[in-house]
């Protein structure tokens, strides 16, 4: 998992800075997220939250990390595919009840794709994010599958923040999840 410094110089946990343990998110029929507990074939799942302030003539930028270990492979397979399809359901959410996403869209990329060689499986969502009485900001969230384990990040950014930028940070901190989990599966 990426605590703050992972992400770089200036960022800070947000508060809270981690998931209740034994739970995970889950997107309700009203569009809503909210933590629930763990179900059968879950082992585990983990979400951060950080956040680096405005400064500097820029935004805030906020981020989250989740890595989701499940018991077999088409289990996390399935999480990658539910992932798809509730932008379907829901392209407006509210992961927090002062935010909101809205004009969502998806796409995945299996493995051997050209753009996507680093993982069994990934999704990408962008959109439109928004704090009550906040102005609208690009939304990112990738998820990527290696094995067992799902890991995604979630990025937006305030003012100052080029759509590209949001990419390369989301990118980065997704490829180090993997890394991380490439290192700690080798040899099991």
């Amino acid at each position: 998992m990426l605590a703050p410094d992972d992400w770089g110089r200036g960022y800070i946990a947000r508060t809270p800075a981690e998931s209740t343990p034994g739970t995970w998110a889950v997107l309700d029929e009203d569009c809503r997220w909210e933590r629930e507990k763990l179900p059968r074939g879950v082992l585990a799942s983990t979400s951060r939250y950080s956040r680096q302030p405005a400064g500097q003539g820029r935004g805030a930028v906020t981020v989250t990390a989740v890595a989701t270990v499940h018991a077999s492979a088409l289990g996390a397979d399935e999480q990658l595919s539910t992932t798809l399809e509730e932008v379907l359901r829901c392209p407006q959410q509210r992961p927090r009840s002062e935010e909101r996403i809205t004009g969502l869209m998806s796409l995945g990329t299996p493995f051997g794709a050209r753009e996507q060689e680093y993982a069994d499986d990934s999704v990408l969502e962008a959109g439109t994010y928004a704090e009550s009485g906040g102005a609208a900001q690009p939304y990112r969230w990738m998820v990527a599958r290696l094995g067992t384990v799902v890991v995604a990040v979630s990025v937006t950014a305030g003012t100052g923040y080029t759509e590209q930028a949001l990419n390369e940070l989301g990118s980065k901190a997704l490829a180090q999840m993997l890394t991380r989990i490439e290192q700690r599966l080798k040899g099991k």
